[in-house]
Formats: structure tokens, C-alpha cells, sequence
């Protein structure tokens, strides 16, 4: 059976050739959201899409935003494309059947599933679920590293361009996140917005 992370890995490469061939001329970033159906770190998902240069000129022209960045790299201005992606995979079953199957069981062989009803305390809940949410960070970013060194991006863009993760748990954390997962010289732009004390390299 295959793991968790080999269904992830084959899910993401195969959503790369699902990008509209019109559009990958002027693509300019994979995005990854992270997210958890209903919030729950059980249950994390990775919505996989992407942003144009035509779409940012557009959203800079609508809204007049004085920041460059924001309208580039803040996902707050993000179309469905790049927000909602154009596909879901992970521990989603409505979207992702298989990937919810492989997730729950690792899971349970971890010690790290439960069920509502299992009667933990709030305490024990939370820090399995912090688990489950390390452990996910961990895989989005090791899957954002091979799109790069299996030549997935460029494969299929024909160029490298970066990935940007957005944890929608914790915003800050998406200069860690993706700056950890692309060489450096695709993410210098996206990093000079990291808040002040963050390194930017």
C-alpha cells in the first residue's frame, strides 16, 4: 500500500499538469494553502493552484494598493486560482477519499488519531493535534522541495518559479514555511515582506 506521502507526492505532480497550458506562460507562483477541514488538525488538507501576472495587474489596477507586495504576494488578494487552488489533496473526504484513508491510518499506528467520543482531555487533544499539524508542515514543504529537484515546476511551467505556503492557522508562518522550501534566489521578492526579525534570506 502506498504511504501517505508517496499519494501526496503523486497528487501534486499530477495537479501541475492540470494547470491550464494558456495560463503557464505568465504563472509566476505555485501556491499551497494548508488547511484543516472544519479547522481540524486532523483533518489537513493542501489546496494546490497558482497566481498570474495578469491576475496581479488586475487586482493592482481594481484596488489601488500603494504596496507592491501585498498585491503580489499577500493572498488576502489572491484569486480562486491561487487561494482555493485548483485542486484539494489530503485528509479531505469529500476531495481526497484516498488521501484521508492513508492520513487516518498512519495516523493510528502514530498514537496520534482520536475520536471525539474517546473522552481525552483537552490537553492530550492539543497536542496531538499539534503533531498532526507539524508533521503536514513537514510534508508540504518536503513536497514543495521535490516539485524543485524532480523537475516537476519546470517540467511543467517550462521555468522554476517559487511555491509560497500559506498556513491558514498561522499566516506568519508562511515566510518559515517557504522559505524552507525553495532555493533561495526564487523567494528573495516574497521574503523582503517577512515581518521585522525574521530573516529574509
Amino acid at each position: 500500500m502506498r504511504t501517505f506521502r508517496q499519494h501526496m507526492a503523486e497528487a501534486a505532480a499530477r495537479t501541475l499538469a492540470e494547470f491550464p497550458q494558456e495560463s503557464t506562460a505568465e504563472i509566476y507562483a505555485v501556491t499551497f494553502r494548508i488547511d484543516g477541514v472544519d479547522q481540524d488538525p486532523r483533518f489537513p488538507y493542501l489546496a494546490i493552484g497558482y497566481n498570474t501576472e495578469t491576475e496581479v495587474a488586475r487586482q493592482f489596477a481594481e484596488t489601488g494598493v500603494s504596496e507592491p507586495w501585498e498585491t503580489r504576494w499577500n493572498y488576502a488578494y489572491f484569486p480562486p486560482s491561487a487561494l482555493e487552488g485548483i485542486r484539494v489533496i489530503g485528509h479531505d473526504p469529500a476531495h481526497d477519499p484516498v488521501g484521508a484513508d492513508l492520513h487516518r491510518r498512519e495516523a493510528m499506528a502514530q498514537g496520534l488519531w482520536y475520536e471525539d467520543e474517546d473522552g481525552l482531555c483537552e490537553q492530550e487533544e492539543d497536542e496531538r493535534g499539534e503533531a498532526l499539524a507539524e508533521q503536514f508542515h513537514e510534508l508540504c514543504v518536503d513536497l514543495a522541495r521535490r516539485l524543485h529537484t524532480d523537475g516537476g515546476i519546470v517540467g511543467a511551467l517550462g521555468r522554476p518559479v517559487p511555491v509560497i505556503l500559506y498556513d491558514m492557522f498561522d499566516p506568519d508562518e508562511m515566510f518559515a514555511l517557504t522559505r524552507a522550501a525553495n532555493p533561495p534566489e526564487l523567494v528573495t521578492e516574497f521574503l523582503s515582506g517577512a515581518p521585522q526579525g525574521q530573516p529574509q534570506h
